[in-house]
């Protein structure tokens, strides 16, 4: 569960895995009751309430050879893979077929199709290379960036946003006036996953770096380049210093140091090196008044590199993203390489994933809301939307509440956060309105081919809501997606249908469950929009400070608590969760589970809680929520994690209960437990 204003985390939710749900597979949480299997209740729930829900499951369930890691999020995404797959392998089957559902299948199809792949070997890129080939100066080098810029359409899910290209775009509300859109342009250029791989100097990392020193050889050699091993040093060693330009991922998260809209016709004095003109001009962004720059150092440091550095290495470097950005849809030899790099170093799984499910990912990235419309219409029915409208606005009344109760926040503050809280848009299951793919062509027998002129397509739609009104119902993730969203630039939220399912929402079962599971996804999405970040946005979207100084300043100190408490906690020998980073997910997870709690309390009209399978109400809600993040990973999917991502992992996140009063009256929680915290020492936050 996240938040698209901050696209440039790029380590999205680790949560975000495949696996399959359809049954209980190795003690896992289904829909159908609390998974009493997975439990270990030889361990104290003050102790470690993780290891006390999931504890046997942590035992017993295997990670798939094709996964880095696995859980609930993972099973979840997994059956919704599987449903989508048969949808899209339908629209494969039927060739005679038209529209977009042609496109679908032909798009599948050709991905699948890896001996016709194999067949035209490095053909399809030909015209690419020799494009870079051609490069003879600076500017024909700036028309190039620019040409290859492509836009960030779905953040959520790391797709479509290229961080090997050297810019990213993203088209969003613009920050002071959020009613049209405007383009922000973002750091980029790296293959790993962030500037810590290349800087930091442990022996983890030194492994990594030899090895992506050897994969870029690797993939050069097997295009047949000159001088493979001499030039994966250059290109290697270019890649640093673009690393060294960058800002850290704390830093890129601090909105307020990505308000800086700069005059196209400024980036040449501010940002010397790169003929920007030419690039802008390439990129068809030449017309646009003002360009947000996320990172204005590292544009200062990527374009003096630009203007700094050797052609020749500049072209090598080109070259090689150009093959390694389309391993995939390159003969076996490149997609051998891309998983022993990408899965095997980077990720720690020892299988390749099954072709059918990289293909669900492919198409999805391409034809996602085309495909979407087909699940929702399958796959979510019309009670399961009235159902969660009904939670949604209990809990959305549950925080509202919460904010009147706040004693430190004044009544200006308080006013201000109410009228925010009451225009949220909140969109259940699928879009209002759905995309229209008419001007994507896809030819079947042509998955390279298809995959660029997607990514064009993504780009060419997003330039051209460039100054229009902001659509306040558009959806950033499809109904496929196993998550949820904050867009606090639209003050909305987004659940597809997929994650209304499984453990996290089940008509079948009593919604005390509901609310541990769904009902505190509802609330984590909500709590978004009063995060550290989101509360630095109103009612309207636009950055704007409405608090008053000591209320912001209270609101402050507690997340400094907040973040002090993860930075503390330790998954790996030397390696801390980064309290910072994770501040925006630990704020909503702590502020979800409680306003859920107060929705489903609320919802009981007086009666008394039900007993579940042995367990009260209220037992039986932390419960659930403890298990929707069930949850476990290989080392080296851990480590990149920590490092990168927004989230810290999922057994903290489950701890994160000792924040509140409830959960201690509910399991008799009592001083010299391990997650024991005085009234005084809970985070509330909100």
């Amino acid at each position: 569960m996240s938040r698209t204003f901050l696209p440039l985390s790029l380590a999205l939710s680790a949560c975000l895995l495949t696996a399959c749900v359809d049954r209980v597979a190795n003690g896992s949480a289904s829909g159908s009751g609390l998974d009493l299997a997975g439990m270990d209740t030889a361990v104290k729930p003050g102790d470690d309430f993780f290891a006390y829900v999931n504890g046997s499951w942590v035992k017993t369930a295997e990670i798939p050879a094709d996964r880095s890691n696995w859980g609930v999020f993972a099973e979840l995404r997994e059956k919704a893979d599987k449903r989508t797959a048969d949808l899209i392998q339908a629209a494969a089957d039927n060739k005679g077929q038209g529209g977009v559902a042609a496109k679908i299948g032909d798009y599948y199809a050709s991905y699948l199709d890896e001996a016709g792949i194999d067949a035209k070997g490095l053909a399809p890129l030909k015209p690419a290379l020799d494009r870079i080939d051609a490069i003879a100066d600076k500017s024909a080098l700036a028309s190039a960036f620019g040409a290859q810029l492509r836009a960030d359409v779905d953040a959520l899910n790391n797709t479509n946003f290229h961080t090997d290209r050297l810019f990213g775009l993203w088209v969003a509300p613009d920050f002071n006036a959020p009613d049209h859109y405007v383009p922000y342009m973002l750091q980029g250029g790296l293959g790993l996953p962030n500037r810590d791989y290349y800087l930091k100097t442990d022996a983890k990392m030194a492994d990594v770096q030899g090895k992506y020193r050897a994969h870029i050889a690797t993939v050069l050699k097997l295009a047949g380049v000159a001088d493979a091993d001499a030039k994966a040093g250059r290109i290697y060693a270019l890649e640093k210093k673009l690393a060294q330009a960058h800002v850290d991922q704390a830093e890129s998260e601090e909105v307020t140091k990505a308000n800086n809209p700069w005059k196209v016709g400024d980036f040449t004095a501010k940002a010397p090196g790169m003929d920007w003109t030419t690039f802008f001009q390439a990129a068809h962004l030449d017309g646009q008044p003002m360009i947000m720059v996320w990172h204005p150092s590292a544009f200062k440091g990527i374009a003096k590199l630009v203007g700094s550095e050797s052609l020749d290495d500049w072209k090598a470097y080109l070259t090689f993203h150009a093959l390694d950005h389309e391993l995939d849809v390159l003969p076996k030899a490149f997609r051998d390489e891309r998983f022993a790099f990408y899965d095997q170093v980077l990720n720690g799984a020892p299988k390749p994933r099954e072709r059918w499910k990289a293909g669900v990912a492919a198409t999805n990235a391409a034809l996602g809301d085309a495909v979407g419309k087909l699940y929702a219409e399958k796959y979510f029915p019309p009670e399961a939307k009235a159902r969660a409208k009904v939670m949604v606005s209990n809990i959305i009344t549950a925080f509202g509440k919460r904010i009147d109760n706040l004693t430190w926040m004044s009544a200006q503050t308080k006013a201000k956060a109410k009228e925010k809280l009451s225009t949220l848009y909140v969109g259940i299951g699928y879009p209002d309105k759905w995309r229209d793919y008419s001007g994507l062509q896809i030819a079947r027998g042509d998955a390279l081919g298809n995959k660029a002129r997607s990514e064009l397509f993504d780009y060419q739609t997003a330039l051209n809501k460039l100054g229009k009104p902001v659509d306040k119902t558009e959806w950033s993730m499809t109904p496929q997606t196993v998550n949820a969203v904050n867009l606090p630039l639209q003050n909305a939220l987004n659940f597809p249908a997929a994650i209304l399912d499984g453990a996290f929402f089940d008509a079948k079962v009593d919604d005390t469950l509901n609310y541990g599971g769904i009902g505190t996804v509802i609330g984590h999405e909500i709590s978004h929009s009063f995060d550290d970040q989101g509360a630095l946005f109103d009612a309207s979207g636009r950055l704007k400070n409405w608090w008053t100084p000591a209320d912001f300043a209270h609101f402050q100190a507690d997340g400094a608590r907040l973040a002090a408490q993860f930075d503390a906690y330790e998954p790996l020998p030397g390696l801390h969760v980064k309290g910072k980073q994770t501040l925006s997910e630990n704020i909503a997870d702590v502020a979800g589970v409680q306003a859920s709690y107060d929705g489903w309390r609320a919802s009981l009209a007086g009666k008394p809680a039900p007993t579940i399978q042995g367990f009260s109400g209220d037992q039986a809600f932390f419960i659930r929520y403890g298990e929707v993040h069930r949850f476990k990973a290989r080392e080296p999917a851990l480590r990149n994690q920590v490092l990168t991502n927004g989230h810290a992992p999922d057994f903290y996140r489950a701890d994160t209960v000792r924040n509140v009063d409830a959960w201690y009256d509910a399991f008799k929680v009592q001083p010299g437990q391990k997650l024991y915290l005085a009234p005084k020492d809970r985070v509330k936050v909100w």
